[in-house]
């Protein structure tokens, strides 16, 4: 793998992470339980983190590093505001929407794994996947509890 196609891969990523980023701080600005706003207040900087540290290995092997997310992503949180909008922006709506961008996310890092990249930045690709499935989980944990308490 050359270096061009690795800092694409790498780029998708800074691309996912900055969705994340944004796809959280806009769930915390809606978000009613203050400790589920901290919650997402949380992840957003984890995805931010994860952003920088990719755009600094793109930078290292030459390249440009991308500094938005995707058009999908700007969907995604779009739609984060319209489903607000009709349900009120309940907590649970949130992570609901929450938990479906951690499965593009996952699916992201996912696929990125499968390329053939040089071992340190495979590590840093791995390390970044565990912790999308660390938030992952904890979303869906959260989502569950709200579901139990809505019932």
């Amino acid at each position: 793998m050359d270096k061009n196609d690795i800092t694409k891969t790498l780029d998708r990523l800074v691309e996912t992470s900055k969705d994340g980023e944004f796809g959280f701080q806009t769930c915390a600005e809606h978000a009613k339980d203050p400790a589920l706003r901290q919650s997402f207040l949380t992840r957003a900087a984890d995805c931010r983190q994860a952003a920088s540290e990719l755009q600094s290995v793109i930078r290292t092997l030459g390249g440009t590093p991308e500094d938005g997310g995707t058009a999908s992503g700007a969907m995604h949180r779009g739609w984060v505001a319209v489903k607000g909008t009709l349900a009120g922006y309940t907590d649970l709506a949130l992570l609901e929407e929450a938990e479906r961008g951690e499965d593009v996310a996952l699916g992201a890092y996912r696929k990125a794994l499968k390329e053939d990249l040089p071992a340190d930045i495979r590590m840093l690709v791995q390390r970044q996947a565990d912790g999308a499935q660390r938030n992952h989980d904890q979303i869906r944990a959260l989502r569950d509890q709200a579901r139990t308490m809505k019932a």
